[in-house]
């Protein structure tokens, strides 16, 4: 069995920034493996732009935004391995992998990074009445077929769901000569960047229905149109408000699921709200030596932050490496989410000795937010924001000086002003 000293798990965004931090903290022996045909994993299909702006300072699309960090790798000489598909992970740090090049594969590594990714959730999800007609894509299987193959998957378009993708697809959608007649939102609020909403649906004039929903799709062969319904408070189709679309194609754009299989595989302890890993300030999980970042982790609105995150994965494993350890000057303090606040990341904190980046989602659209940070009783920080909305993740600092003051568990929590 080959042995290496770090072994990340996916080549796109997440695992490319990763295996460079860890470079640039020493580590030479890093196995990158991903089964597509190329890195840069999802920003290959993202040819919009709007990217790097936070990391790069410069507005970029999603396979420029890739190259830069490609053009890294291939600087720094890291080693990767395309068309691979890893099937297990141990706890003890023993990767199972196959490819047609060298069949089945085992590799035993000091430290693992998991950056699979997240899947689309799909239509068997939502219990959407109707017959199975062609017809019926994920908003980021249709993005792949328009940016990639270069097919137009329909001429009228009704997209459920107002995630980012979705947003970005009705606007692609137009541009390639299709109608799109209306995205349908379940919430009262869109689950997408607010930019994306004035520049996907607002500046094309697509109409966004809140509070709306399919209840059914028609059509035997193809699609040939959906009934949307008014949703209540409990998020029930109202009947009377049923409203008949024609469309020959459907877009679903209803959540994204953190691909972790192989996490559970390793024994990874998972967070219920976020289907990621439980992770410390380095993005550790309870398994010493495994790491977690990106969307494997939890769900992000910018790939800017995938690659800041990243990076701290890289510095741990690094540092696990080099020093077994990330850093035990600290006892581990956990971090909970309260009130608005749906969840927090990183959910436990083991070093006291360096600023903290708390990235955060709330529960809901709320104005006049007052958001805190608290240890029991004590109010360590307080900020206030005139809108918070769940499509934006959310983050505060942690100083070493409002570490040092921590004596139990760190709660964040929301509430809002009348």
């Amino acid at each position: 069995m080959k042995q290496i000293d770090l072994l990340i798990v996916g080549g796109g965004p997440a695992g490319l920034a990763a295996a460079v931090s860890a470079y640039e903290q020493g580590i030479r022996d890093i196995l990158i493996l991903d089964r597509g045909d190329c890195l840069g994993g999802i920003l290959q299909q993202c040819i919009h732009n709007g990217f790097g702006l936070h990391k790069f300072k410069e507005e970029l699309t999603g396979p420029e935004y890739s190259y830069k960090y490609e053009q890294k790798i291939e600087e720094l000489g890291i080693c990767y391995r395309l068309h691979t598909m890893v099937v297990d992970i141990t706890k003890e740090r023993v990767v199972t992998a196959i490819n047609e090049q060298d069949g089945v594969f085992q590799i035993k590594a000091r430290a693992v990074i998991l950056a699979m990714g997240c899947r689309e959730r799909s239509r068997g999800a939502l219990n959407i009445a109707g017959t199975r007609p062609a017809g019926i894509y994920t908003a980021g299987t249709a993005q792949r077929y328009v940016n990639i193959k270069g097919y137009l998957p329909g001429k009228k378009v009704v997209i459920l769901g107002s995630g980012d993708i979705g947003l970005i697809m009705a606007r692609r959608m137009t541009l390639e000569g299709a109608k799109v007649q209306a995205v349908c939102e379940l919430l009262p609020y869109s689950g997408g960047l607010t930019r994306n909403i004035v520049q996907c649906l607002n500046d094309f004039d697509i109409p966004l229905k809140l509070s709306h929903t399919i209840t059914e799709i028609h059509g035997k062969d193809r699609v040939t149109g959906v009934t949307v319904c008014a949703v209540d408070e409990h998020r029930n189709p109202i009947p009377e408000t049923a409203e008949y679309i024609q469309c020959d194609t459907v877009l679903l754009s209803v959540g994204l699921i953190p691909e972790n299989e192989l996490s559970k595989s390793a024994s990874v302890d998972l967070d219920p709200v976020t289907n990621g890993a439980v992770v410390n300030e380095y993005r550790e999980t309870n398994i010493p030596g495994i790491f977690a970042c990106g969307n494997v982790l939890h769900v992000h609105d910018l790939v800017d932050f995938v690659s800041e995150e990243a990076e701290l994965a890289g510095i741990g494993a690094a540092r696990f490496i080099q020093y077994g350890e990330t850093d035990g000057s600290a006892s581990e303090i956990s971090v909970k989410a309260e009130g608005g606040v749906r969840y927090v990341v990183p959910q436990k904190l083991s070093s006291k000795n360096a600023p903290i980046k708390l990235f955060f989602r709330v529960a809901n659209v709320y104005k006049n937010a007052i958001i805190e940070v608290k240890d029991g009783d004590i109010v360590l920080l307080s900020r206030k924001k005139q809108k918070v909305a769940p499509g934006e993740m959310e983050n505060l600092v942690l100083s070493p000086e409002l570490l040092q003051k921590i004596h139990s568990q760190v709660t964040v929590t929301l509430t809002e002003q009348a």
